[in-house]
This record gives C-alpha cells, structure tokens and sequence, in this order.
C-alpha cells in the first residue's frame, strides 16, 4: 500500500498578500501531480489548500481531513513573508505547553539547500493549527508523523530551490515511514 501523505495550505489574511506562498507552493506541486510526473508516486499525496486563517477553523478542518484519510505523513504548510529560506518548525506550543515534533529535523534538512530548522512557529495561526495537529496525534495515539513548513515568499530566484528542498523533504519522510495497513 501507498504512503498516504497530507500537504495543508492556507489563504491570504492581509489585504496587500495576492497569494499565499504556502498555497502557491501546494498550486506547484498540484501542476506536478496532474502532470502525472512519476516523482510523486507511490506516495499519495492529498492536498488541503487554502485553510482559513482562524486557528479553530484550520484545525477543525485539518483534522476531519486526518480522520478521513488516516495520513501517514502530515506537512502543514504556512506562508513566513519575512523569512528568506524554507523552515520546519521544531515544535508548537499553546501557554505553558510545548509539543515537540518527533521526526529528527537534522536528519531532514541534512543536504536540502536552502532548508532551516526554526524553533519559532510564529505564534499565529500557523503555531495553532501545528500545536492543534500534533496534540490531536499525540492523544489519539496516532502513528502518523507531522511537520510544519514556513513557506518564503515565492520568487523566480527561488522557485526552483523551494521546490526542490519541498520535493526532498517528501522524499526523506517518506523514506522513513511505513505506510498504514502493511
């Protein structure tokens, strides 16, 4: 069986954002996936574009869609207009509790070009939706592995790079994972 991969975006919530570069990456890889190119199988990935930028929302909506399609892997995607490179996020928290995500991140970004570690999820909707994703997992004792992603503005000097790096951490993850069911 196929690993079963989940990619959230979300919309823009500034009235100057034309785009959400999480989604405009989601859009990438869509064109890829319709394309039939042979580099996104045997994962299947499923694409959760342009959640909306409410935490209860997004997390509620993430999570049906979890429930529905039992993922192996989860990467939420959020837009960090003023970061320059891609970064996963070490962990969320919400007051005093901090979740860390299990996937070993230096393992992940050794070798990617232009991907960091951050250990600062913004505090925003992207922190919610990852602290509610990763809490939700956690309780249910769910065997899927999840990362969060803050997606730089998109640019033609760093399309390719992004892309890229985005292509490689699917790969990595998936090559750690054992797909549900076998």
């Amino acid at each position: 069986m196929a690993l079963r991969i989940l990619l959230t975006s979300f919309q823009t919530w500034l009235p100057h954002h034309k785009s959400n570069s999480s989604d405009d990456l989601l859009m990438e890889i869509s064109q890829l996936i319709d394309a039939e190119v042979t580099v996104y199988t045997p994962p299947k990935l499923t694409l959760l574009r342009q959640l909306p930028v409410d935490v209860d929302l997004a997390s509620s909506c993430a999570i049906a869609k979890i429930n529905e399609l039992q993922p192996d892997i989860i990467i939420c995607c959020g837009m960090a207009e003023s970061r320059a490179n891609l970064t996963v996020e070490s962990h969320a928290t919400r007051g005093d509790t901090v979740i860390k995500t299990p996937v070993d991140l230096e393992k992940l970004v050794t070798g990617l070009a232009e991907t960091e570690i951050s250990h600062d999820a913004g505090k925003f909707v992207c922190e919610g939706l990852y602290y509610s994703v990763l809490d939700y997992l956690r309780k249910n004792k769910l065997n899927s592995s999840c990362i969060f992603l803050h997606v730089p503005i998109l640019t033609l000097n760093n399309l390719s790079i992004v892309l890229g790096d985005f292509h490689l951490i699917i790969q990595k993850m998936a090559s750690l994972k054992v797909p549900s069911g076998s």
